[in-house]
């Protein structure tokens, strides 16, 4: 599989073509005509032919920050 030229990694590409694939499985109609009957190939030949993207959201990702026990402290003489 080679890298699409929209897109910054494989990874990003397989999620793109996943959730596509998925949207046709459950009924949506294919914006190109394909050779194959398969939702993931549909998808693929979608992103080829570029009627399908996505959107990179500029939200950073924060990390909640969770309350660590508290330790006890001893003194030592």
């Amino acid at each position: 599989m080679s890298l699409e030229q929209s897109f910054d990694s494989n990874f990003r590409y397989v999620l793109v073509a996943a959730r596509r694939a998925r949207q046709l499985q459950n009924g949506s109609q294919p914006l190109v005509d394909s050779r194959s009957r398969k939702a993931c190939k549909i998808a693929q030949d979608e992103i080829a032919a570029g009627k399908v993207g996505y959107v990179k959201s500029n939200t950073p990702v924060l990390k909640p920050e969770v309350a660590g026990a508290d330790i006890p402290k001893f003194a030592i003489s």
